[in-house]
């Protein structure tokens, strides 16, 4: 049973990051954290790909009546998740590669875009 105090939407987006990151480690990531949050932004999953820190954004739609699951990375969007980036990084120094990755599940079906986001 679900609290009636919670937003379905903040449910079905818990359940596509789950979703996300089953399917992250199928590829092969190593999950490193879930909802890295900061003060000025929050990071849905960070994992690591070979010797890659990948910052992961998940965002799910179940129809386009508000656009793509794509269309909602935003500038502002990106903007938070630059300084939730970096300041994982300044708790958690990383000395090789990093990069943002953006996992979308639309109408059932999820994309893995590698490298998606400059930031």
């Amino acid at each position: 049973m679900h609290n009636k105090s919670i937003p379905s939407s903040y449910i079905k987006g818990k359940r596509a990051e789950r979703r996300a990151a089953r399917y992250l480690v199928s590829r092969g990531y190593t999950l490193l954290s879930c909802n890295y949050h900061t003060r000025r932004g929050e990071i849905d999953l960070v994992a690591r790909d070979g010797n890659c820190l990948v910052f992961v954004e998940v965002k799910s739609r179940n129809t386009n009546r508000f656009g793509t699951p794509e269309e909602a990375i935003t500038p502002r969007k990106r903007q938070r998740l630059s300084w939730a980036a970096r300041h994982y990084l300044m708790c958690h120094p990383w000395p090789l590669d990093v990069r943002f990755d953006v996992v979308t599940l639309f109408r059932g079906r999820i994309t893995l875009y590698q490298n998606a986001l400059e930031v």
